[in-house]
């Protein structure tokens, strides 16, 4: 393949997974692209799973969605969030989603009879994305999931290694991020596991140019030193990453060890320093809050916080907007279904939010919270099928239809919530969704309208069922404004309360499009109307 003169870092991970590779890949993406540098980035999943689409939210954490309805990788969210990119399906893809395409190019013919293998079949088609994922970018960043040694990312590692052959070594960086961990009986941090990893890593025929420790304490130069030793990496080119109290923060950590200059240098890459100011903007809002607030969260996934990790971060991206510091209460919704308990768990609450799921299992628990919200003035948000309870909980409570129901849940009762045209609760379930980004026109006048400032909004979606419109104008009859919908399908998107302080819901998912420095509207005025009720509650 022809020699280039696009960049390429690719990120791998030893020693033990969930070392937070998304959030170094995305700190250094941040810090390249403040340079002025026009990057792109790509996670590459060693899963068999065509998408995570299908996987269970405690499994995998949450699903994140594109514009062009892809459904990702949460690591995805991360890039997103750090930079300025709006990522697409060419952003992230799996094993399955490789010997998919390569099972059936050769059931079309298109290998001319021969044997297919890993090598070179399988690694093209990881090579060929690679390249389609960095078309539009002077530098892309592509992260490699999994922990070195894994046999599922064997085929990923070879791929990379064939790739610096193809586009010229002096193209391509490798950073390898590697676990340090302290061992109380020692009294000390232990640099073998890393050593092991770089040896891992060489056998494979890689080279680690830059080496990321992670640790939950500091390190000292003599452990640094050893690493640098036994890995045969120079000292200037291993850098630390150390346990912080905001995430936003490791950006500046990398930043102020030259990690961002360091990767330039190797690449050949002449830039200016980067403008940090719209993250130290952040930081500052971050550490010197005015007050706390208490959310509650009302969900079902809640044993695993990266079920909803998108949602935490916009929360608290609307936090940081209002300078103050957030406490996050994440509620079972089971624990809700006993209508005794609920003023007892939601009790000191200063808002109230019900996200997106699946399925029957908790959903009457979350249409209590919802009622409590409604009847005692607790802001309220609700997201997908916040929104779908919140007109169950209406229906049933106001506009006094009693068996009101999602057709989700079973045909008994009357479905004001129902399967959009051309789905139901059987058939396929990858990709099948609506999934991405359309068009929503606000009414003039509404809160939604006021929040967004502006009557044509375009959001992401992920869902199967919607408002039934039958029963739109018995809800609206009882005090439920339709604030938001999509004309050209005719499905509601927004509703709200006018009487409350502050109910709103919608269909589709804004925590996809909220960052630490552009937090998304919904999620600012949420907070900020929970702060008030706060102080009103003083």
């Amino acid at each position: 393949m022809a020699k280039t003169n696009k960049k390429y870092i690719f990120i791998t991970g030893g020693v033990a997974s969930s070392l937070g590779k998304g959030l170094a890949s995305a700190s250094i993406a941040a810090l390249l692209e403040r340079r002025g540098i026009k990057i792109g980035m790509l996670k590459m999943d060693p899963y068999i799973n065509v998408d995570p689409g299908t996987m269970s939210p405690t499994q995998h954490g949450e699903v994140f969605v594109t514009d062009d309805g892809a459904e990702t990788d949460l690591d995805l969210g991360h890039y997103e969030r750090f930079t300025s990119l709006n990522l697409t399906k060419k952003s992230n893809f799996t094993t399955g989603k490789v010997y998919l395409q390569v099972i059936e190019n050769e059931r079309e013919g298109k290998y001319l009879g021969k044997t297919v293998q890993v090598v070179p079949h399988i690694t093209d088609e990881i090579k060929r994305r690679i390249h389609l994922a960095a078309e539009d970018c002077d530098l892309i960043l592509g992260e490699i999931g999994g922990t070195v040694g894994d046999i599922e990312s064997l085929p990923f590692m070879e791929s990379i290694r064939q790739f610096a052959q193809d586009v010229g070594p002096e193209n391509v960086l490798f950073v390898h991020l590697v676990l340090v961990p302290y061992l109380k009986a020692a009294g000390e941090l232990k640099t073998k596991p890393a050593q092991h990893s770089v040896k891992e890593l060489r056998e494979i025929g890689l080279v680690p140019n830059i080496i990321i420790c992670r640790s939950d304490r500091d390190i000292d130069e003599a452990a640094l030193s050893k690493i640098t030793q036994f890995c045969n990496v120079p000292r200037s080119q291993v850098f630390k990453c150390i346990d912080v109290d905001s995430i936003y923060k490791v950006p500046s950590l990398f930043h102020e060890q030259g990690l961002d200059e360091k990767a330039s240098e190797l690449l050949g890459i002449w830039t200016g320093r980067p403008n940090m100011s719209d993250l130290d903007d952040v930081i500052y809002r971050w550490a010197n809050p005015t007050q706390k607030i208490k959310i509650g969260i009302v969900g079902k996934y809640t044993d695993l916080i990266e079920s909803y990790k998108s949602l935490d971060e916009a929360l608290r991206h609307g936090a940081i907007a209002n300078q103050v510091e957030l406490d996050p209460v994440y509620i079972d919704s089971d624990d809700l279904e006993n209508k005794s308990k609920v003023a007892e768990l939601l009790g000191g609450i200063d808002g109230i939010l019900v996200p997106g799921g699946f399925g029957v299992r908790g959903t009457e628990g979350k249409i209590n919270a919802i009622e409590y919200a409604r009847t005692n003035s607790i802001p309220f948000f609700g997201i997908c099928l916040g929104l779908q309870l919140a007109i169950v909980e209406f229906a049933r409570n106001v506009a006094k239809i009693k068996d009101a129901t999602s057709e989700e849940f079973g045909n008994s009762g009357t479905p004001v919530i129902h399967y959009m045209e051309g789905q139901s609760a059987d058939g396929r379930k990858g990709g099948s969704m609506r999934l991405g980004a359309y068009d929503c026109r606000l009414e003039s006048g509404t809160l939604a309208h006021k929040i967004y400032g502006s009557e044509n909004i375009s959001e992401r979606h992920r869902h199967r069922l919607e408002v039934n419109n039958e029963y739109i104008e018995k809800m609206a009859d009882a005090g439920m404004t339709i604030s938001g919908q999509n004309r050209e399908l005719g499905l509601v998107e927004v509703i709200e309360i006018e009487e409350h302080p502050f109910f709103i819901a919608c269909q589709y998912h804004p925590e996809f499009k909220s960052r630490p420095f552009a937090p998304h509207p919904l999620f600012k005025s949420f907070i900020e109307k929970s702060v008030e009720n706060s102080k009103g509650n003083e």
